[in-house]
């Protein structure tokens, strides 16, 4: 029997530790999300979302409590170790696409290895545009973010999220910058992702359009998970 891809046990997370501001945010979290799951995680602003991502992101530590990336502890990691796990088991999209306007749709989805690397090999290169056309956006390749749309700027940011075949996508608010028409657009793609390559993806979201369509959804109110549901064709 494989292992879950993560496992929080206990999850804990405080900010201002030992001030009179100090302030709890995650309760106690135990949660397990499975290889190529499509989860919403939602809830009212303030409960913990965005903590809770950046901590299973490998953007925060917890303050107590394990998580386990892959079946390996992560808290005993320093921050180069955390990098590499970061850079290789997890792609990021969030509600602003945040690519650089002086570069090309093509460049940005490479920009991951060029950072890593230093450089871009023929075979990143060849699987950015692979990524773009399957995004539907071989034309659009040699474009500047400004000569695109909303809809079309975040899939350039899913195929950038894509390139180093991570298992499993972290997304914020990926949908909240765009209209009706786009966001469905947007969703779809990643469903189709899901669907051909295993990916697993946890996507934040206030839609519950799009969070009612996803196999699973984790409610998180004030720090807790309070409800855990699974979708009757899941």
């Amino acid at each position: 029997m494989s292992l879950p891809l993560i496992t929080l046990s206990g999850a804990r997370k405080s900010y201002n530790i030992g001030e009179p501001s100090e302030i709890e945010v995650l309760h106690g979290i135990d949660l397990h999300l499975e290889a190529g799951e499509f989860a919403a995680l939602v809830g009212p602003s303030g409960s913990g979302k965005s903590t809770l991502l950046n901590i299973l992101g490998l953007l925060e530590r917890l303050t107590a409590g394990s998580y386990q990336l892959q079946g390996q502890e992560v808290a005993g990691l320093d921050d180069e170790a955390l990098t590499l796990r970061r850079r290789h088991a997890l792609g990021f999209v969030f509600q602003f696409h945040h690519l650089l306007p002086s570069f090309t749709a093509l460049e940005n989805v490479t920009l991951p290895a060029l950072l890593a690397e230093g450089r871009v090999s023929d075979a990143q290169e060849a699987r950015a545009r692979e990524l773009l056309t399957a995004v539907g956006l071989a034309q659009a390749m040699d474009r500047r973010p400004s000569q695109l749309s909303g809809g079309m700027l975040q899939r350039v940011a899913i195929a950038r999220a894509l390139l180093p075949q991570p298992v499993l996508v972290l997304a914020d608010e990926p949908t909240g910058n765009l209209d009706t028409a786009s966001a469905d657009e947007v969703f779809a793609l990643m469903r189709r992702v899901h669907a051909q390559q295993g990916t697993a993806f946890l996507i934040v979201t206030h839609d519950a359009r799009l969070s009612d369509r996803c196999d699973r959804r984790i409610v998180l109110v004030d720090g807790q998970v309070a409800r855990d549901e699974r979708s009757v064709a899941a």
